[in-house]
């Protein structure tokens, strides 16, 4: 048996309502009575948990594949550094304070290298904040 009910609700939620029975091809009453049902069902509350517990986990994975990418990473980047190091002969002394004067002024203008290396490899980014050279 159906009782018939009338309900008032705000504009935008009717407009919502309407939309989405016109796209499931439904009239709005069974979109309605599976809301309701939904929302008062004493397992609803369970259920939210569950699906919030399993994006929880989703998240922690990708947490840990993104944090085992960054340590692999920064230990290229560790190995990298220091067969440079190893294998550059460092400045003569005439030309650090050079280099360290260029690299103040670098510094200064906020230039950062992330920033160049992306122009480098993508031409049509977007310049960055910073002043020309």
């Amino acid at each position: 048996m159906r009782t018939k009910h009338t309900f008032r609700l705000p504009t935008d939620l009717m407009i919502k309502l309407a939309e989405y029975a016109a796209r499931k091809g439904v009239t709005q009453s069974p979109v309605l009575e599976a809301a309701l049902a939904s929302y008062l069902s004493p397992d609803g509350a369970d259920r939210l948990e569950a699906a919030l517990a399993r994006r929880l986990d989703s998240l922690s994975r990708q947490m840990e594949r993104i944090e085992r990418h960054v340590g692999i990473s920064n230990e290229a980047l560790a190995v990298f550094v220091s067969f440079w190091l190893t294998s550059t002969p460092p400045l003569p002394d005439n030309a650090l304070a050079a280099a360290q004067k260029a690299l103040g002024r670098r510094l200064a203008r906020g230039r950062k290298l992330a920033d160049e290396v992306s122009r480098d490899v993508d031409p049509v980014a977007p310049e960055s904040k910073a002043e020309p050279r």
